[in-house]
């Protein structure tokens, strides 16, 4: 009988995927876009808060010009208080329309870089992903060809065994054939029939 011999078979190599800076400044971005966002929807509540404020300070004041009006009649000094008072609160108004003004386009701003950063990283996820999707497309296509070179080795290889393994069988049958027949002819040297044997 033949020695049969041991072969290792190769094993394939998972690779494992590579997250790169760029998905990682991707998150951060997306992170950062969140948080102004967040922060916007803040200052955007304060702002309707504050512009809620500006309306009763105005409704304040147009109640305060009513009494004026209905005090006219009254003492002079009464009326020259509310004249002051109208006076402060038209100041703290006007002072306070300036703030949230200059803060609304403050925000405007920071929110138009907001959208223009996101618009950019929208645009560089895109190609990273188109990127990404051609490499992978050229991974199966190199994986492919290797499948099919590996097919070819293997059925290549699977044809030389067999092709040895037929002309080992046939000589194998002509040495048993020989080893026969040599006992076939003892078997008669001594007299006895391989037949009944």
């Amino acid at each position: 009988m033949a020695p049969t011999k041991k072969t290792k078979g190769k094993k394939a190599v998972k690779q494992k995927k590579n997250t790169g800076p760029d998905e990682e400044k991707y998150r951060k971005t997306v992170l950062e876009v969140d948080t102004l966002k967040q922060h916007l929807v803040l200052r955007r509540d304060m702002a309707r808060q504050v512009m809620a404020d500006s309306e009763g300070l105005k409704q304040r004041l147009e109640d305060l010009e009513k009494e004026l009006e209905e005090a006219r009649g009254d003492k002079k000094d009464i009326y020259e208080e509310m004249i002051c008072q109208y006076r402060q609160l038209q100041h703290q108004t006007d002072t306070r329309i300036q703030n949230l003004e200059a803060e609304t386009q403050n925000l405007q701003a920071q929110l138009a870089t907001c959208q223009k950063d996101l618009s950019q990283s929208r645009a560089d996820t895109g190609r990273m992903l188109e990127g990404k999707d051609k490499a992978l497309a050229e991974m199966q296509r190199k994986i492919d060809e290797m499948e099919t070179e590996y097919e070819k080795i293997l059925h290549g290889s699977l044809d030389c065994v067999l092709s040895k393994l037929q002309s080992a069988k046939l000589s194998w049958e002509k040495e048993a054939t020989v080893i026969h027949m040599e006992y076939k002819h003892r078997l008669k040297d001594f007299g006895l029939n391989p037949l009944e044997v």
